[in-house]
């Protein structure tokens, strides 16, 4: 039986969400399965998190559309021989309906459902994490935290602009960090005490003592509630139980030591939860400044591995090359053709003659010759007809795709897969969910 430095502690990743507001992107995919950075996926930072943290016991509790997300888990984030057992797993958890004929109602429903799996692993504590967020963070601090405060619960805090913090669930805590408030986006956020201007925001990742997590989560099921840790769980538990903030930006990534081959690495933060937030990420990426950084190889971000050939970038045919600030994966090739400030995703190919901007290429996308593409988000397999021009004429771009309100990226969702002509009504199609 592993017992760690501080007990036996599980992690549950909540990797069910649907994620309307990425759609298209999320029409055969579930949010944490959703493509991000040219390689991984965005439940990798949640699993490489914990991982990295020394947390090798993990439940992935997955519901809509959660095909791909199974495969890409099962191909990639299992231990194997002599490590893999009761301590070292990493297994997905679909609904399976233990308490009634009914999907996860919420995130604390999704818990609730699968206690057992807590009573099995005879957990001393929960970390019980987000799989929908780009972040990194050393959980270990975050449990050195909540064992030192003698918390019951501990609730990781963002630290963000008061004036940004109506967006989110804010935390109102006393000068020794104990949560006395926690209201879902209010008007007037409260300030951190000694630290004015500046706001506490739950990121959504919780370590909660077994006890009054099964108790809460119990009393919970009975009430009409929404069944969500942010908006029912933690704000009545916050009168009765010893629930603490954890200050995100207090946490140290491993690696200073190394730092003059990159800038230093740093906790990092961000919701993709918009297409414009999702854009808005990947053009950080790409910036030598950017606050996020995949070059630290003591908290590497992990991912599947594929037998995919080098990337490539040619001249050919009379044209040049020119590559720019472009995160490029495995197998991706350029071939005579301009591409800056773009993300190129696995085995994609830009033929030649073609320029891509300020866009992301999704894997196996191939992008006809002669092509302009400026802020355009192409998800995976999509084959783009020689010629096309996209984000230059907005009129233009509404009437043919799907452009984001407000923004103005456009984003060609995957395509359908066809049938073999010898299945009977092969003109309907059939949507291949595991190809996302």
């Amino acid at each position: 039986m592993q017992v760690g430095k501080y007990g036996r502690t599980l992690g549950i990743v909540l990797a069910g969400g649907k994620g309307e507001r990425l759609m298209p992107l999320t029409k055969y995919r579930a949010k944490p399965a959703v493509h991000f950075a040219a390689k991984y996926r965005i439940v990798d930072f949640a699993l490489s998190n914990l991982v990295n943290s020394g947390i090798f016991s993990i439940y992935v509790l997955v519901q809509f559309k959660s095909q791909s997300l199974n495969e890409h888990i099962e191909r990639g984030w299992q231990f194997g021989g002599a490590l893999r057992g009761r301590d070292f797993f990493i297994t997905l958890v679909p609904a399976q309906m233990w308490r009634g004929e009914h999907w996860f109602q919420g995130t604390a429903d999704a818990v609730y459902q699968n206690l057992h799996l807590v009573t099995l692993y005879d957990a001393d504590r929960v970390a019980i994490f987000a799989a929908d967020h780009i972040y990194k963070m050393d959980v270990d601090q975050m449990l050195a935290y909540h064992i030192g405060k003698e918390a019951d619960i501990t609730v990781a805090a963002n630290v963000v602009p008061t004036s940004e913090a109506s967006a989110f669930g804010c935390i109102d805590t006393d000068a020794a960090g104990r949560i006395v408030g926690f209201v879902e986006k209010p008007e007037n956020p409260p300030e951190i005490p000694g630290n004015p201007g500046f706001t506490y925001v739950s990121m959504g990742n919780y370590i909660f003592e077994r006890e009054i997590l099964e108790e809460s989560l119990i009393e919970d099921a009975k009430l009409p509630t929404s069944h969500d840790f942010g908006r029912d769980i933690i704000p009545k538990l916050v009168g009765t139980s010893r629930v603490f903030a954890y200050d995100f930006s207090t946490n140290v990534l491993p690696g200073k030591e190394t730092s003059s081959f990159w800038r230093e690495d740093k906790p990092y933060w961000k919701d993709v939860g918009t297409i414009r937030a999702y854009w808005d990420a990947h053009m950080d990426l790409l910036k030598h400044d950017s606050e996020m950084t995949f070059y630290n190889p003591q908290w590497p971000i992990r991912t599947v591995s594929y037998a995919d050939p080098p990337s490539y970038v040619c001249p050919v045919k009379g044209y040049t090359c020119n590559v720019q600030s472009t995160l490029s994966a495995e197998g991706s090739r350029v071939l005579g053709s301009t591409v800056e400030s773009s993300v190129l995703s696995r085995n994609c190919v830009i033929m030649p003659g073609s320029s891509v901007e300020e866009s992301i290429i999704g894997e196996g996308v191939v992008v006809g010759e002669n092509c302009r593409l400026r802020r355009v988000i192409i998800d995976s397999h999509n084959i783009i007809p020689p010629n096309t021009v996209m984000g230059y004429d907005e009129e233009h771009d509404r009437e043919r795709y799907t452009v984001d309100p407000g923004s103005g990226i456009i984003v060609v969702g995957m395509p359908k897969m066809q049938l073999r002509k010898s299945i009977e009504n092969p003109k309907e199609g059939f949507d291949w969910s595991s190809f996302s």
